[in-house]
């Protein structure tokens, strides 16, 4: 048993359950906080403790671990009435997973730092598959120490792990990461349909794009999904949507030129009125072939 070090876990969700699973079967002692019974229900029955307030959360744990949504629910979980930020002590380490913005987690660093809580931004790439298999890769910047000693922990669910600087440049990689994974949807999409119309099939270009200099894991990770036209998502359209206005944020933020990054956002608004918010985000192929009247008008 890991019981060296105490784990909470805030936000169980695709992501998270995963994750948090992983550190469980690892040996740690974990406490759970998660509004959503359904979502803590497996991770409870597997052994988890229920924390039903971030008080109680924080009392329990010496890392308290976070994978949410978004800005505004990292901004109530922080700053809220009962916050992280009023019930976290001198310390302990505040770790924070997710996809948010380099200023809302300048604002957390702020207020945790005056706590005397060390903070870690540590975002990660991969899928909830990774997650499950234990290979995500993880971006991490803030206290050095901290890093080092929570390593372990990481070391459960990611197989990658790179430490990248001591302030938000975790934030940032994470944004530039982001930027190529919406891209390559684009591009693809549009290359894919070029093909089409030259009588070449879907598999066969993957086939080939898949053992050519413009191979990658994300499109090997993509092809059977595009091959059976399967757009159950691993990730959304309207996710990628709120990743681009947080990249486009953050460019307008340090005065960036990005004019692909704008065009592209515009694609998923497109895809989102056309009724796809919620198909994963590769979808964009089928929106080129449209654009080319390979296919019909989509369906809202």
């Amino acid at each position: 048993m890991n019981e060296e070090i105490s784990v909470g876990w805030a936000g169980i969700g695709k992501m998270g359950a995963p994750m948090s699973r992983r550190v469980l079967e690892a040996g740690y002692r974990l406490h759970v906080y998660e509004p959503l019974p359904e979502n803590r229900a497996t991770i409870v029955a597997e052994g988890a403790n229920v924390a039903h307030t971030l008080e109680d959360l924080a009392a329990k744990s010496d890392v308290v671990i976070l994978t949410i949504p978004n800005d505004a629910v990292l901004r109530d979980l922080i700053f809220g009435k009962g916050g992280l930020a009023s019930v976290m002590t001198s310390g302990q380490t505040l770790v924070e997973m997710s996809t948010v913005s380099p200023a809302i987690s300048a604002e957390v660093n702020e207020a945790m730092s005056a706590c005397g809580v060390h903070y870690l931004r540590a975002p990660v790439s991969g899928s909830t598959a990774t997650a499950s298999a234990g290979t995500l890769s993880v971006m991490a910047s803030g206290p050095e120490d901290a890093y080092k000693r929570l390593d372990p922990i990481f070391g459960c669910f990611a197989s990658r792990r790179f430490y990248v600087g001591q302030a938000e440049e975790a934030r940032y990689l994470k944004l530039v990461l982001n930027a190529l994974v919406g891209a390559t949807s684009a591009l693809l999409g549009e290359a894919l349909t070029l093909g089409l119309k030259g009588n070449l099939s879907v598999e066969t270009m993957l086939n080939v794009i898949c053992e050519s200099a413009v191979a990658s894991p994300l499109i090997a990770y993509k092809r059977d999904l595009l091959v059976q036209r399967n757009f159950d998502p691993a990730f959304s359209v309207s996710q990628m949507m709120k990743d681009f206005d947080l990249i486009l944020d953050a460019a307008r933020a340090d005065h960036i030129p990005m004019y692909m990054a704008s065009m592209i956002r515009q694609q998923y608004e497109t895809a989102f009125t056309e009724g796809l918010a919620e198909k994963d985000f590769f979808v964009l192929f089928e929106q080129s072939e449209r654009r080319a009247g390979l296919l019909p008008p989509a369906e809202k």
